[in-house]
């Protein structure tokens, strides 16, 4: 009892140009979400020691300038100021307003998780130093 039905060349059209413009809504969303970085700006961090070379700080030990990006440095050269590593021992951390953690974690919480690893310490430890100033200011109440 089956039948072979076939879709009529109009209903072909629009099921195609349907798909063409979700497609290009797809593609448009798509290039909308990628994040445009310099990678010319990404920090590296020392797999020995955990320094982190800022290419917008340079470095004055070893007369860097400001804004000089890893990738101009010279390999031969080039060591990490606290370990005397070689650049191979580098690995990309990313640009500094990137936030920390997995990628995945990002959306939990009340939107802690966003925050780059600084601005997390800062409200951390920002918070415990309000509460030992409370807890201290009990004994004014004396």
């Amino acid at each position: 009892m089956s039948e072979n039905i076939q879709p009529t060349s109009e209903e072909n059209k629009i099921v195609e140009n349907f798909e063409k413009d979700n497609l290009q809504k797809i593609s448009s969303e798509v290039d909308s979400e990628l994040p445009s970085t310099n990678l010319e700006q990404n920090r590296f961090e020392c797999r020995s020691c955990g320094y982190i070379y800022d290419p917008s700080e340079g470095n004055k030990k070893l007369n860097i300038p400001p804004n000089t990006p890893f990738s101009a440095l010279d390999g031969n050269t080039f060591v990490c100021p606290v370990c005397r590593a070689g650049k191979n021992f580098y690995k990309d951390i990313g640009p500094k307003s990137k936030p920390s953690g997995f990628e995945e974690n990002l959306t939990y919480g009340f939107g802690f998780n966003k925050l780059p690893s600084g601005q997390k310490n800062i409200l951390i430890f920002g918070g415990l130093a309000f509460a030992a100033a409370c807890f201290l200011s009990l004994y004014s109440l004396h």
